[in-house]
Parts: C-alpha cells; structure tokens; sequence
C-alpha cells in the first residue's frame, strides 16, 4: 500500500514539474524572426511606417500594420490591421479584419468567424471569403475575384439546434428513469 501511494506521489510531483516547465517555455517565449518573417505568440505585431515585414504570424494577438507585409498575414485569435499595403493573402481566424482608406490586399483575403471592414478605394487582388461572419465594404472598394460572405447564423442555428436536440433527449431519458424509479416505490 505504501509503494503505491509513493509511486502515484512521485507520478504527480513528475506531472507537476512537466507542467511547470511548460508553463515557464511558453510564458518566455520570444518574437522568433527569420528573413523578416515575423511569428508572435501573445504579443501584438507592429510594423511601422517605412519599415517592410515579409511573412507575418501571430498566435492569440493582432497584426498592426502601419509599413508594407511582402508576404502572408496570419492571425489566430486577434485582429489583423492594415493601414497600407499587404501584398499577399491575409487570413484571420476567430478576429477582425480592416483595411483602412486607400489599402491594398494583393491576392486573398480570408476570415473565419469574424468580421471585414474595408474602406474607400481599398482593393482585394483576388478573393475575399468571409465564413461564419460579417462583410462591411465602402462601395469603392474592389475585389478582383470572387465575394464570398457566409452570415454567422448558417453556423450558430443549426448548432444551438442540434445542442438542443441532444439536451432533450438527455433531459427525457433522465425523467423517464426517474418516473420508473419511483413506481417500484
């Protein structure tokens, strides 16, 4: 009985560490560059005016850009802002997309489960999909390709039905066991 209790102490102390240790990697994570590519996790990425980034990856923050991305923009959980130029595709994931007045996208723009505001004389080279959110385009803008808006709602409705649908059933199946319990009382 002892060994056990030592072993499952030593187990949870190990886990403990692990844990730790993960905790320490992830919170000191620095900015990782390489030929100007730019990778952030948790820290919102600025580029400033007159200066130029190449590829641009942001975990759980926001892309700010105030100078020209050559490359991709890439955001996870954060907001992506353009102020000048992107000259690739820009792809967001559950966050906000503007492009300011004057803009520029050169091929693809992607947003999934949030939202696109783009302003006056803003250009999109290729396509712009937004999934599972909002478009909000000024009439002069101009997308090359294809506009692709699918409305949250064709997300959410079918999902809070099928949520309800299966919390019926659990809630029925529940009550009838509990009717038959209490008819052998």
């Amino acid at each position: 009985m002892f060994r056990l209790h030592a072993a499952a102490t030593r187990v949870r102390v190990s886990m403990l560490a692990l844990g730790f240790a993960l905790a320490i990697i992830v919170g000191a994570a620095a900015p990782a560059y390489a030929n100007e590519d730019v990778v952030h996790f948790g820290e919102t990425i600025h580029v400033r005016p007159g200066t130029e980034a190449h590829d641009t990856v942001c975990f759980f923050c926001s892309v700010d850009a105030e100078g020209d991305i050559n490359g991709d923009v890439v955001s996870f959980f954060g907001n992506v802002h353009i102020h000048g130029r992107a000259n690739h595709d820009v792809v967001n994931f559950f966050g906000r997309v503007t492009v300011d007045d004057n803009g520029s996208i050169g091929q693809d723009l992607v947003n999934f489960f949030g939202g696109v505001q783009l302003g006056e004389n803003v250009s999109v080279g290729k396509d712009a999909v937004v999934m599972f959110g909002s478009m909000d385009a000024a009439s002069s803008a101009s997308v090359g390709g294809d506009r692709v808006t699918m409305p949250a709602f064709i997300f959410w409705v079918p999902l809070m039905l099928i949520i309800s649908a299966i919390w019926l059933v659990v809630h029925e199946v529940r009550g009838r066991r509990a009717r038959m319990m209490m008819r052998g009382f």
